[in-house]
Formats: C-alpha cells, structure tokens, sequence
C-alpha cells in the first residue's frame, strides 16, 4: 500500500486515527494553542515553526501547509480522534527521514496532543494502533520519537513500548543543528 495514494485509518474502542481533514481547525486550535503541550512537541529542524498557532487563521493554514505536504510525499499527518466525544485532541505526523546520520531511512514520529491527554497509558494506547503498521507503511526498518526529560509519560509509554533512548544526535537536514532526546525502536 502506497500510504501518499490511500492513507489508511487506525482506531480501537476509545480513538479513531484518520487523515488530518480541514474541518479539524476548530479542535486542533485547542492543541497548537495550549501552551502546556506546544513546549513538548517536536519542532526539530521545521524552519523555526514552534507550533504554536493562536488563531483560528494561522491553524487553518497549518492545515492547508500538511495537506500540501502530504501531496507531495513529505509526511502524513492523521488527527487524533477521543470517540467519546469525536473530538480532535492531537495529530501524529510520520515520514521516511532521508539523511546521513543515524536516522536514515527512520520513520519519524512527531505526536502532538493537547496537554490532558500526555499521559503514559494515552500515549501507549495511541502509538500501539500503529506502531506495527509504519514500518510497513513508510518503508523504514527503524521508528523514532522526540521526547524532552520533562515528558516523563511519554518517555514511560515509549520505554513500554520497547523504544529505548538513542545515543546519536538527529543532524537537522535544513538547518545542520543537531538535536538529542530521540526514543528509536529498530524492528
């Protein structure tokens, strides 16, 4: 399965993953503008994007941003759906990283989600509908995923999850910075 030419949906009996859909604007403001969740997501090497969006404008653009990408085969971002109330609560973009360090041909994992929902079981849950998936998906023999020390539920989550904290520096391909607090899981 090409997943640039049918991204497929996720879901179990508490979340729905599915393509990121414009109609999100409204939720995911509640995400990009909780100033408890943006400082724990991964902006490494995005061209000074700290994720941090205010108005409904600016998030509607990142939107439009993340569908244009998706066309051009640069990553896929699904929304995180809460089924109990069928409200978007965080996104998880992935993408084949090309590169020459470590974490070529790595899937990469940025999961944002707002701060209620950045606890260790969540997490877990989450990352679990998918994680067998990706490899398969983006063509990677290897997952990682940013997580800061003061994350420590998803650090929990991602440890549970058989990832262990990589000892090599992702070199970011734009700006030639080199970033730590990588989780990676090597299939």
């Amino acid at each position: 399965m090409n997943v640039y030419k049918k991204c497929p949906s996720f879901e179990d009996d508490r979340f729905l993953l599915r393509f990121v859909e414009p109609g999100d604007a409204e939720d995911l403001l509640k995400v990009y503008s909780d100033k408890k969740a943006v400082v724990l997501f991964n902006s490494d090497n995005c061209d000074g994007d700290d994720f941090y969006y205010t108005t409904l404008s600016r998030m509607k653009k990142a939107i439009d941003f993340w569908l244009w990408s998706y066309q051009q085969g640069d990553f896929v971002r699904w929304t995180i759906i809460d089924k109990a109330d069928n409200s978007a609560v965080g996104t998880i973009e992935v993408f084949n990283r090309c590169a020459e360090d470590h974490f070529n041909n790595c899937g990469l994992i940025r999961l944002d989600m707002r701060s209620d929902y950045e606890n260790s079981e969540t997490i877990n849950r989450i990352l679990s509908m998918i994680i067998a998936d990706l490899y398969k998906l983006f063509g990677c023999d290897m997952l990682a995923v940013k997580a800061v020390p003061q994350t420590r539920e998803r650090i929990e989550a991602l440890l549970q999850l058989g990832f262990v904290k990589s000892k090599y520096l992702l070199i970011g391909s734009h700006d030639g910075k080199s970033y730590d607090d990588y989780y990676e899981l090597i299939r």
